[in-house]
């Protein structure tokens, strides 16, 4: 199906109809009037002849809509251009061929969901030896010595850990909060790395729900991962980004096995 990149809609039920679902809340009963409500919403969002197709109380004076509609709205997708990590996504067993071969020791990494966050699903998924989707964990490499330090840790006890065990990456998960808790606390930690003289000594890696890799290059990280991202997509960044830096060539610390 032959589809003009330079007017892409919504598909529907047949190629470029326009139609769309949408849901949201409103903070009002479901009513008649409410219905209509959400009805108007998405007419002025850009949908003709919006509905709704399902509408619910979900607590005292809130209420719940799903609108189907059809777009006016196009988008050129020949002008967008997205920052995107710099690496070439590699499987396990390539991973650490390429650190023994092209690095030769383990690569340290340290790893925390920091401030506030409680949330450690993401972190885990990608360090943890059970690891995520059918891959390993950063733990189950051979070639990475990683450190979990788990929820809602301080950002001077992360850097310090960091400092203690001489790593080469620093792994952050956030999940988005209200009123960019979240950027302040990135932006907070990468200020502690460079104000220790260590900003090109350390990888700065964040990721989470709602993180992208050009907001996490904005906040002075080296990279971003998103929703969907796997430990293999960190490793292969990580490895990649040591090989092309004077990291390398660091001597491995006394009693570092790299076996």
């Amino acid at each position: 199906m032959d589809i003009d990149k330079t007017r892409v809609r919504p598909y529907g039920d047949t190629p470029d109809d326009g139609y769309m679902q949408l849901s949201f809340t409103l903070p009002v009963p479901c009513s008649d009037e409410s219905r209509r409500a959400a009805e108007i919403l998405g007419e002025k969002m850009g949908l003709e002849d919006a509905k709704v197709v399902y509408s619910h109380n979900i607590a005292d004076s809130f209420s719940f809509f799903v609108i189907y509609g059809r777009c006016i709205h196009s988008v050129d997708m020949t002008t967008i251009e997205i920052p995107k990590v710099n690496a070439e996504f590699m499987p396990f067993e390539q991973i650490n061929r390429f650190i023994e071969t092209r690095i030769g020791r383990k690569i340290v990494v340290v790893a925390a969901c920091t401030g506030t966050d409680a949330h450690t699903v993401g972190i885990d998924a990608i360090i943890n030896m059970k690891g995520y989707r059918g891959e390993y964990g950063l733990e189950r490499y051979p070639w990475f010595t990683a450190y979990n330090l788990g929820s809602q840790v301080r950002n001077e006890d992360l850097l310090a850990k960091a400092i203690e065990v001489d790593a080469d990456a620093i792994l952050v998960s956030q999940v988005v909060t209200q009123k960019n808790v979240h950027i302040d606390n990135l932006t907070h930690l990468a200020e502690l790395v460079e104000a220790e003289g260590m900003r090109d000594k350390v990888l700065l890696i964040v990721g989470g729900p709602r993180i992208s890799h050009e907001l996490a290059v904005e906040l002075g990280y080296d990279a971003g991962f998103g929703p969907g991202t796997l430990p293999s997509h960190v490793g292969s960044f990580i490895a990649q980004a040591l090989a092309r830096s004077a990291r390398n060539m660091r001597e491995p610390t006394r009693g570092e096995n790299l076996c």
